[in-house]
């Protein structure tokens, strides 16, 4: 085994590090704002809003996020005129931030069903009191259904952080030289796909290892009924 390739490989790879996280951190919180709001929407009992947060959900869970990367980053360009009237043509001819929406609203998507599972499953009784102490819908949003439901969601919603991460990987097809970007770029190099690949890897392995820690740590944080028991 070729140790000093390995170790140039894997120190190359590591400046894509920090675009990666960029994608991945930007896109998972403009997401959740997103997610929020479909949810919300979901549960309005507005029934417009209700139907079009469920066709949003029914399409971008539907289809490949491949696909919608690409039906962003290429299909938009063929309504330039009309974008560059609206002023939106110097963002969306940016690589980077056609990856962001399409990060950013395919997670929309996932994340607002594990929300929607978390406001589903906060006690009832828990609103109740917020009533009897005379709280508005807006401030027992504020201060009760969204604390309880996050904290019973974020298990999953660690889940779908985790899969954003890896979805990243996806931005390097439209030129953007994350770490799978550059995998591919010192595959076309040296031809040694396994060693390159094997290094991407065990990036996104520590990366992915980290989060998860991150998230049971705050997840031991929220729940004051598991450090009572420990």
């Amino acid at each position: 085994m070729d140790f000093a390739f390995l170790s140039e490989t894997f120190t190359a790879l590591l400046a894509g590090l920090p675009l990666t996280l960029n994608l991945a951190l930007t896109s998972t919180v403009i997401g959740l704002i997103g997610a929020m709001a479909l949810a919300l929407s979901r549960q309005s009992g507005v029934a417009l809003l209700a139907y079009t947060a469920k066709a949003y959900v029914f399409v971008f869970r539907g289809t490949p996020l491949l696909i919608q990367i690409f039906l962003i980053y290429y299909g938009l360009g063929q309504f330039r005129p009309t974008l560059q009237e609206w002023g939106l043509w110097g963002v969306l001819r940016s690589s980077y931030w056609c990856a962001i929406i399409a990060l950013a609203m395919n997670t929309a998507a996932y994340g607002s069903e594990i929300i929607r599972g978390g406001i589903a499953a906060v006690p009832h009784g828990a609103i109740e009191a917020a009533q009897a102490c005379g709280m508005g819908p807006v401030l027992r949003l504020r201060r009760i259904v969204f604390p309880l439901a996050l904290r019973i969601a974020l298990p999953a919603y660690g889940n779908e952080l985790i899969l954003m991460v890896k979805a990243t990987s996806l931005a390097s097809v439209i030129t953007l030289m994350e770490i799978t970007g550059l995998a591919s770029k010192l595959i076309s190099q040296t031809y040694r796909s396994v060693e390159v690949f094997a290094c991407a890897g065990l990036i996104y392995l520590v990366l992915n290892f980290l989060l998860t820690r991150m998230v049971h740590a705050l997840e031991w944080k929220l729940s004051t009924e598991r450090r009572r028991t420990a």
